[in-house]
């Protein structure tokens, strides 16, 4: 039992350790710009995304749940169609996180302290990073879907895929465009849609989890 749980919390540990790694490396690059606004806009921006995928976890927690009583049942079909349902869900709120983004925009920020010039710099960095909402929340279901299944390596895996796509993509867009806080931005929506496009992950379905239903 202990190898067990062991086998699901060190890929979890594991990712979550490489979460902050992302925020670090943006914030070292918002460092070297020549206005210390770029700092406190990134801070704020990703505050706000905090906030709004945080009322959108359940779609990872309630998919997790729903998959493991199936699995526990050997009901495959019905596995599927969580994943499908939540999926679904994932695209309807992602969707229409970008289609009202000018007055989440506002109200965020109409609420958040911050001086003018960092709050200009802050709805930008919002107004390019919204449009990662489908892709961030997709991936809410499937990595939900896969620890359902008892399979935690995969989640791990498309957690570290996202983060060095992520900052690969920041490093590219700041270092040799000089795009700043819309380039770090933009380096997470690439990174999002990168994931949930890999076929290993979104597509097609993980050997292991299928064999778990054998194993019971």
């Amino acid at each position: 039992m202990n190898k067990r749980i062991l086998k699901l919390a060190v890929p979890n540990i594991i990712s979550n350790l490489s979460v902050p790694l992302v925020g670090i490396v943006d914030i070292a690059l918002m460092g070297h710009q020549d206005d210390a606004a770029y700092i406190g806009a990134i801070a704020l921006g990703s505050t706000v995304f905090t906030f709004i995928y945080a009322g959108l976890l359940f779609l990872r927690m309630g998919t997790s749940g729903f998959t493991a009583q199936n699995r526990g049942a050997r009901n495959l079909d019905e596995s599927f169609l969580v994943l499908g349902r939540s999926l679904t869900l994932a695209m309807v709120f992602g969707f229409l996180l970008i289609a009202i983004q000018t007055p989440v925009s506002w109200m965020a920020f109409h609420f958040l302290e911050g001086s003018e010039s960092v709050k200009n710099i802050a709805g930008e960095y919002f107004r390019t990073r919204i449009w990662a909402a489908p892709a961030t929340l997709g991936l809410y279901a499937i990595t939900g879907w896969y620890i359902g299944m008892q399979d935690a390596k995969t989640p791990m895996w498309i957690t570290l895929t996202v983060n060095i796509v992520n900052i690969g993509f920041s490093l590219l867009f700041i270092l040799a465009f000089d795009m700043k806080a819309k380039g770090v931005a933009l380096g997470t929506v690439i990174g999002q849609y990168t994931d949930l496009s890999l076929p290993g992950y979104s597509c097609s379905v993980n050997p292991n989890a299928l064999n778990a239903f054998g194993r019971g």
